[in-house]
């Protein structure tokens, strides 16, 4: 209840700053799966295109949101995911990069050269037995008698044949292991918007991945090319917010009344066999041209 409360005096101040006017102009508003992709300006971004969707879309409609700035305090990750239920990206995420191909079974692994280290002969000779001559003590005289030593045999150093094939058994099954177990994958970013998607949401990206500054959107990166890849039956819409970077500019953090609309634009999909930056640069000029709409 304190979520649904919150959502609308939001709403209503988002209105009363920026009159948050949507504009279909290709396309109607429908309850249908979708990927809204819009340009990137600033972090209010997220909420003016929100703003802009009828109710019944939003409810079914999660924008994205840059985990490092929207979950750093409390109240901010409450209302991203009590109000807006948005989906958390890390931002920077490096995309996967494909394994290196196992070893075949005919392959060897390397093992380590054990180099073995120079070491003392021990001599097997036997201890030659020695005489002690005791002294007589002055006052008295008596025979002097020879003591025999006993012989004492010293310790081999000699190493157990069977302790140094263990040893040699154990490194080259260590070596084994640490060429045949493969590295730890990088967690891809694209994860949480998969999810989302399969779980039937539609959802709002910005595929320039950064706010731009210059009012011309930079080229888009290749997640949403991947989406529409992995889900051909999504409907992708292009969208223009205009002015919101006057509202919030990058680096200000209190907002400055003035009003700003969104505009929806005709539908497009991944053509069979089209390469990715020739869909990336089509969908960002499907973006541009709204902004003379």
């Amino acid at each position: 209840m304190l979520a649904k409360l919150t959502g609308w005096l939001l709403l209503g101040v988002v209105r009363l700053l920026t009159g948050a006017q949507a504009r279909w102009y290709g396309c109607p508003p429908k309850a249908e799966q979708r990927i809204y992709f819009a340009n990137h300006q600033s972090h209010a971004d997220l909420v003016m295109i929100w703003a802009a969707l009828p109710e019944e879309l939003r409810s079914i409609t999660r924008p994205i949101a840059a985990r490092d700035y929207w979950a750093n305090t409390p109240f901010k990750r409450w209302i991203t995911t009590e109000v807006f239920n948005a989906v958390y990206v890390e931002r920077g995420g490096a995309p996967l990069v494909p394994s290196a191909p196992a070893a075949s079974a005919s392959t060897k692994p390397a093992v380590p050269t054990l180099i073995p280290t120079a070491r003392i002969e021990p001599s097997m000779d036997p201890i030659e037995p020695f005489m002690i001559q005791v002294p007589p003590p002055a006052p008295a005289a008596f025979a002097v008698k020879a003591v025999q030593l006993p012989l004492i045999a010293l310790p081999s150093t000699e190493p157990d044949a069977s302790a140094s094939s263990a040893a040699t058994a154990t490194a080259t099954a260590t070596a084994s292991d640490a060429i045949a177990s493969p590295a730890p994958e990088a967690a891809d970013p694209l994860a949480p918007l998969i999810e989302a998607l399969t779980s039937g949401d539609s959802i709002i990206i910005f595929p320039e991945g950064t706010r731009g500054h210059t009012g011309e959107p930079q080229k888009f990166k290749s997640g949403l090319f991947t989406l529409a890849q992995l889900f051909p039956e999504v409907v992708l819409v292009p969208a223009w917010i205009d002015n919101i970077q006057r509202v919030m500019p990058k680096g200000e953090v209190v907002p400055v009344p003035i009003l700003c609309s969104v505009t929806f634009g005709a539908p497009i999909r991944l053509e069979e066999g089209e390469e990715r930056r020739p869909f990336l640069d089509r969908a960002r000029e499907a973006v541009v041209a709204l902004r003379s709409v």
